[in-house]
């Protein structure tokens, strides 16, 4: 009896340590586990693989997992935005002034040494970017080779587009950062790009009030870059005047030689377009320059013209760029 008792009192305190084990087991994916409570406290937990959200844009709202890695970035302005909040893009259109060999602008070539080039922004390779597996893709209605092709990068990845490029690279940051679930990291790094014009106005002080001309020539055309581009911008927050011709809420407006004098201010900032490759676009400019009536402007007698990077200037287009036009502007300007 004392054998078969005792074999009895084994066998329910067994049971009951696997019933204990038992229920330990389950509880531990429990998300109200206690023992994962050290961990939280910690460091702020990634969003979970399955975790889905709206993105609301301008090809409708697309749905979105988690926090992506590979994304595939269709502009130069959104290649610098992925950049700025810490991912390398798998894979990128060329930059503006890129092209097939040297497909990246200079600021960010060290950082693109490993994405995969994918064509241009009015052209995207579409079965080189599927290829890529992306799990997002960042692209604009406002170049029509991108438009025509959304439903099938949608198909690859979900996909977000900006309403276009010109003077909103602020608010594309913003969508960018959404559709790459770091909005606060975007929101840092937006109001450290204001810091930075707040203490280039510092610097600058009462030279703001100098009209400030933009101009870009390529061959047989002139163009003023007005108020909505991108240095358009990042000019006005820094607080500069614009000539009367070139203070208007809209993009760029070419003119031909009798307008010449609408080019004109305290100082001009020029880039030369030469995209051929031949030389015809610097032909073009000194021909412009030494043209009698562009010799009557005030930035030619007072020798206040100058010839900047497009790149900066122009075609970057993003957060990178416009941190390096910042400080390009304050530079110019301390020597004036």
């Amino acid at each position: 009896m004392r054998k078969t008792s005792l074999r009895l009192m084994l066998g329910a305190m067994l049971s009951a340590v696997m019933l204990v084990t038992g229920c330990g087991g389950q509880a531990t994916p429990s998300s109200d586990s206690s023992s994962s409570t050290p961990a939280a406290s910690t460091t702020t937990p990634a969003p979970a693989a399955s975790e889905e959200r709206e993105v609301k844009h301008f090809m409708g709202s697309t749905k979105i997992k988690g926090t992506p890695q590979r994304v595939v970035a269709l502009t130069s302005e959104s290649t610098e935005a992925v950049l700025a909040l810490g991912i390398t893009p798998v894979g990128a259109v060329m930059s503006g002034l890129g092209k097939p060999g040297d497909p990246w602008h200079p600021h960010i070539k060290e950082k693109m040494k490993d994405a995969v080039e994918l064509g241009d922004e009015n052209q995207p390779n579409v079965e080189l970017i599927a290829s890529l597996k992306p799990d997002l893709i960042l692209g604009t209605k406002g170049r029509q080779g991108q438009e025509k092709v959304y439903a099938q990068l949608s198909a690859i990845a979900p996909t977000v587009f900006s309403e276009d490029l010109v003077g909103r690279w602020k608010i594309n940051f913003a969508l960018y950062s959404e559709a790459l679930n770091k909005k606060a990291e975007g929101d840092k790094l937006m109001a450290d790009f204001d810091k930075k014009i707040e203490d280039a106005k510092g610097k600058l002080g009462d030279k703001t009030k100098m009209k400030v001309s933009v101009v870009r020539f390529v061959a047989g055309r002139t163009r003023l870059y007005l108020k909505d581009t991108f240095s358009g911008v990042v000019l006005n927050q820094l607080g500069f005047a614009r000539p009367a011709s070139q203070d208007i809420d809209e993009f760029k407006k070419d003119i031909p030689k009798e307008l010449m004098a609408e080019m004109d201010g305290d100082v001009m900032f020029y880039w030369i377009g030469d995209y051929s490759g031949d030389g015809s676009a610097n032909k073009y400019t000194e021909e412009w320059m030494k043209d009698p009536l562009y010799q009557k402007l005030n930035v030619a007698k007072n020798n206040k013209a100058f010839q900047v990077d497009e790149v900066i200037w122009n075609v970057g287009g993003g957060i990178l760029s416009a941190e390096l036009l910042v400080d390009d502007i304050v530079e110019r300007f301390s020597k004036l």
